[in-house]
């Protein structure tokens, strides 16, 4: 409270002690929390009403705009709004300061009971308030409940969950029936949205309320979705839901399974294939259900086993294996040859060109396989590559599918127009072997993480400090640190660097103090390496460990994060400190008189 403010008041509380008031008048001061107003002597030349608020009884939803009838000589400065359920504590809604004299009140911002609102209006002419207060008036918000959201007839699933999705198999021009239910006194409308595009149901409501939707975009494509359904009221209440579904027209894909014990010619005509339901893979599809075999011309057979047994001739067998979803789609073939005897190509290892954002051009891809027996068929086996976010799976999920490199065998290239928007993703390969004999063998996906080009780092050899051990203070204990940042190619962007300090002897929770931020304006590495020279005070004795850091927070996206840190010790020491008594320091001269007391003895002694 200022000086004038305070006279005034000891002003008026003086003229209420001695001049008796026939009609006093009860005036809030401007709200403070839920403090009530102060009384004051001076009556106000203001008259204040509520021109449009909450009437007696009245049921308050959502937002109600306010308005006052403003009257008399004084000057309205400011308009407080309170409200309050019990007429002892009022609670400030907002404190207008200008005409006009308007507000739009959200009653979903107090819980739902019995109010009051009262309006204080600041007379400056007579500095005093003007008051004006509604009816009781009851705040009645419900806020939607959601009853049921569901998707109509799912081939499988029920889409509570993403590990539960409504699956469909439908074409691209078929629908999907949508169901929803809700709770409320002044339901609305509601909003469909996140559905298999392209394009969005329309609202249902507000006119009137269908309570579902029968979408069809006319290009549903397979996929996943997660519909989010929003419901709103008149109040301006809203609830919302998700549900999970899929579009599955795809069948799945069985990869490699193994034939007895793993190589592709057995020497038992007993022979287990195993690894078939975990050798299926439905992709993002709706999941494999059963694998269906067939030996030779036999007729197809399914199974939920992961392996069959069989008893073979000696000789060639083909097995036939497809797999089925959970909605019905049959995938493609995969023909698994059965030799008694024989030996199967053994792949052994990849040959990849370091792969980078900086890179320009093809990178050179090589897969190094053997087969004693027959040998590889170098016109039948193939590459196949993909680009995948972590690396891990059997289908690259960013390509999503398998690329074939062509027709090089086991040596191809991977081109890009640009391998600067690969950063952080991983080349996913694997090799398709064929030795002459027809045995064929896939192998499991290999990752290759495409890294970061630029590289930002200190150059340790010429990063230093001038004194690693001073006498503490400002006129002694002032050290210089020159370091040297350098980056792998020329680098037009900014950076930030700066210089921490931490005791050498602190514990786990002392954290590192920052002494000075750098930012390094762009353009600065454009020659690959800078120079930066730091001040430091030693603040008293003892080691303090030193750190230089490049780009702190992490914004840079580099080949090596690891090396962006480097590390000094520096020591404040005291001469009076145990073990640096300067008087027992021998002189020189002490020295070379001890030598040569010592070449004299020595000599005397020869003799």
């Amino acid at each position: 409270m200022g000086r004038g403010s305070l006279a005034v008041w000891l002003t008026v509380i003086v003229l209420t002690s001695v001049i008796p008031l026939h009609h006093p008048v009860a005036a809030p001061t401007a709200s403070l929390g839920d403090e009530s107003p102060v009384a004051f002597s001076s009556p106000s030349n203001l008259t204040i009403a509520f021109s449009n608020g909450p009437t007696q009884d009245e049921d308050v939803k959502g937002r109600k705009t306010l308005s006052f009838a403003v009257g008399g000589s004084g000057t309205l400065d400011s308009l407080l709004i309170e409200r309050s359920s019990d007429e002892s504590i009022w609670t400030e809604v907002v404190n207008l300061t200008s005409s006009p004299w308007l507000y739009s009140f959200d009653s979903t911002t107090a819980t739902n009971d019995t109010y009051k609102l009262r309006a204080s209006g600041w007379d400056t002419d007579t500095e005093s308030f003007a008051i004006a207060t509604t009816d009781w008036f009851n705040i009645v918000n419900q806020v939607p409940v959601i009853t049921a959201f569901t998707a109509l007839n799912p081939d499988a699933g029920t889409g509570t969950s993403l590990t539960d999705r409504a699956w469909f198999n439908i074409g691209s021009g078929e629908a999907i029936s949508f169901r929803w239910g809700a709770s409320d006194d002044d339901l609305k409308e509601a909003t469909l949205t996140n559905v298999p595009g392209p394009g969005t149901p329309s609202k249902d409501g507000p006119t009137s309320l269908a309570y579902g939707w029968d979408w069809s975009s006319g290009s549903m494509s397979e996929g996943t979705w997660s519909p989010r359904l929003t419901v709103v009221d008149h109040s301006g209440l809203s609830a919302t839901a998700t549900m999970f579904i899929g579009i599955d027209r795809t069948g799945p894909t069985v990869g490699s399974v193994t034939v007895g014990d793993g190589d592709a010619w057995q020497q038992s005509g007993e022979v287990t294939v195993s690894g078939l339901s975990t050798a299926a893979n439905d992709g993002q599809g709706s999941g494999v259900a059963t694998v269906q075999y067939a030996l030779g011309d036999d007729a197809w057979s399914s199974t939920t086993a992961d392996s069959l047994a069989f008893s073979l001739d000696e000789g060639t067998h083909t097995l036939t294996l497809r797999a089925v979803d959970r909605v019905g789609n049959i995938g493609s073939n995969t023909t698994v040859q059965i030799r008694v005897d024989q030996t199967a190509p053994v792949g052994l290892s990849w040959s990849v060109d370091e792969l980078t954002t900086s890179r320009i051009g093809a990178a050179n891809i090589s897969f190094l396989a053997e087969d004693t027996e027959s040998g590889i068929d170098n016109t039948a086996s193939y590459l196949q590559y993909g680009f995948d976010s972590n690396g891990v799976g059997e289908t690259p999920d960013l390509s999503g599918r398998w690329l074939t490199m062509g027709v090089n065998g086991l040596s191809g290239q991977v081109g890009l127009s640009s391998w600067a928007t690969k950063s952080r993703q991983h080349l996913m390969l694997r090799a398709v072997l064929v030795d002459e004999a027809g045995n064929s063998y896939t192998t499991q996906a290999s990752s290759f993480q495409i890294l970061p080009g630029l590289d930002l780092y200190w150059n340790i050899s010429q990063t230093n400090v001038d004194r690693i051990v001073v006498r503490p203070g400002e006129q002694t204990g002032n050290v210089t640190i020159t370091s040297v940042l350098e980056s792998n190619q020329d680098y037009g962007g900014s950076v930030i660097v700066r210089l921490e300090t931490a005791p050498a002897d602190r514990t786990a929770s002392v954290d590192w103090t920052v002494m000075e931020t750098r930012n390094l304006p762009a353009g600065t590495l454009s020659n690959r390496t800078e120079t930066i020279v730091w001040q430091y005070m030693v603040p008293n004795a003892g080691q303090f460990d030193l750190r230089l850091v490049i780009d702190f927070a992490n914004v840079i996206d580099e080949y090596d994060e690891g090396n962006n840190d480097n590390y000094l010790v520096v020591t404040g020491a005291s001469l009076d400190a145990p073990g640096l008594v300067p008087s027992f320091a021998p002189s020189i001269l002490v020295l070379v008189l001890v030598g040569f007391a010592l070449s004299l003895l020595q000599r005397t002694t020869r003799d």
